[in-house]
């Protein structure tokens, strides 16, 4: 997977939300917390703004790992690629696939809900040999009255726990009441990206038809098939096909 196709995977769906421009927030309140947080735990704090898509970096010791200065700084994309470098790809594929999953769960919670939640995963760093592992942490913010979500804060700090084991242990949590958020709770959530057609030309071309073969059996136009297969690489928010596969593999909306 590019790093290019990486970076707009799921920032590109939430760039897409609708804003209100009347709409006034209180992101300064946001920058000062989040840069007191890093002071204290020395991590690495992403503040995303989805509607000015920028984001805020905070830079506490473990910075240095990433390359990053040790002053606060801003890029120009609500996706922190400079931090993804160092992290591997496979890693970073489930990792997006699982904020794509709890995106859409959120989606389903009352507004006065969605805060309550968290991703956590624990992802390998990018060396070959011997790698480092990273606990990571996604959680939204604040939605502004239209409902679109705003801002979101990503949390990287180094892992405690180095047994090695495949996957990044992602899940998402309820950070009320410590509840670990079921695959069978927000599975059916996560199909709703994509409609019932899409979901079923997915899983023939994951079965390895191309075009033509499904339009046959679907007794549709080849015309009919590309255009789903391009809705779908939009919704996923990936390159192409293939990277569209390994993600809703990961998701669990095909089989192999």
């Amino acid at each position: 997977m590019s790093k290019e196709s990486i970076e707009n995977q799921l920032t590109s769906t939430l760039l897409q939300q609708k804003f209100l421009e009347e709409e006034i927030f209180d992101i300064e309140d946001y920058k000062k917390s989040v840069s007191a947080y890093v002071a204290i735990e020395q991590c690495v704090a992403v503040l995303s703004d989805f509607q000015a898509d920028c984001s805020y970096i905070y830079s506490g010791s473990f910075g240095t790992f990433f390359g990053l200065p040790s002053a606060n700084s801003v890029i120009d994309s609500a996706f922190e690629d400079c931090i993804f470098n160092k992290i591997n790809r496979e890693d970073v594929t489930e990792r997006h696939a699982l904020e794509l999953q709890y995106f859409q769960y959120l989606k389903s919670l009352p507004d006065d809900e969605y805060r309550k939640y968290s991703t956590f995963s624990r992802l390998r760093t990018s060396e070959a040999v011997n790698p480092g592992y990273i606990s990571h942490r996604t959680m939204y913010l604040k939605k502004n009255p239209s409902g679109s979500i705003w801002l979101a804060l990503c949390l990287y700090a180094p892992s405690a726990d180095f047994q090695a084991r495949p996957g990044i242990d992602g899940r998402i949590v309820n950070m009320q009441t410590g509840e670990i958020i079921s695959s069978e709770k927000y599975k059916p959530y996560a199909e709703n990206l994509l409609s019932k057609r899409e979901l079923e030309i997915l899983n023939l071309l994951s079965q390895g038809n191309n075009s033509v073969e499904i339009a046959d059996q679907l007794c549709i136009s080849v015309y009919t098939v590309r255009r789903h297969r391009q809705n779908i690489i939009q919704k996923m928010q990936v390159a192409n096909t293939t990277e569209a596969l390994k993600t809703a593999f990961v998701m669990g909306l095909v089989e192999v």
